[in-house]
């Protein structure tokens, strides 16, 4: 779940506070990523080989909420459309 390996740094992060916003140079595509989408971007790019249940895990704890069934349907989520964007290689 590693974000994607390219050449040159084709994706440019920006943050403010818990928040960013990705610049793909690659396509000029710019995403917005609110602070949880931001956190799991973060944690998949320092725990590449993480699975979603540890991901996660680590969220919770990172965030200091609950480890329940309903953060973990949102980290799928979550993990889905950074894929489809293309900000995370597909698993």
């Amino acid at each position: 779940m590693a974000p994607r390996a390219s050449s040159p740094p084709s994706r440019l992060l920006k943050s403010w506070g818990d928040e960013a916003v990705v610049y793909d140079t690659a396509s000029g595509d710019t995403h917005y990523l609110k602070p949880l989408t931001l956190a799991l971007y973060q944690s998949c790019r320092d725990h590449p080989d993480y699975t979603a249940t540890e991901l996660a895990a680590a969220l919770a704890a990172r965030l200091g909420v609950a480890d329940t069934p309903q953060l973990h349907e949102l980290i799928e989520d979550t993990l889905a459309s950074l894929r489809k964007i293309g900000l995370l290689e597909s698993a």
